[in-house]
């Protein structure tokens, strides 16, 4: 436990920011499952909503360098994939 009153109070900064941080890298796991959910229930149009959504919030994620850019990137080009290849089979 720090004694200096300003090692304190950066104690005090650094768990809230801990916990802000866990609860938006949360909200992108959580908003990812829900679009995996809706593609393989073939809801795509609600998928696609739900797309750009996590794409909003892992852009946000990304400017706070919560995530790095490259997985940012990543993550997107996965949805994208995942949507186009449910797709697919629907228009043939």
């Amino acid at each position: 436990m720090p004694n200096i009153a300003s090692a304190k109070k950066r104690a005090r900064q650094s768990e809230k920011r801990r916990q802000i941080n866990q609860a938006q890298k949360s909200a992108i796991r959580t908003q990812e499952k829900k679009l995996r959910v809706l593609v393989a229930e073939k809801k795509l149009e609600e998928a696609q909503k739900a797309q750009s959504q996590l794409i909003s919030l892992v852009d946000k994620a990304a400017k706070k360098n919560l995530i790095h850019k490259n997985a940012v990137g990543r993550k997107k080009s996965r949805t994208a994939s995942l949507l186009k290849k449910a797709a697919a089979p629907a228009a043939t």
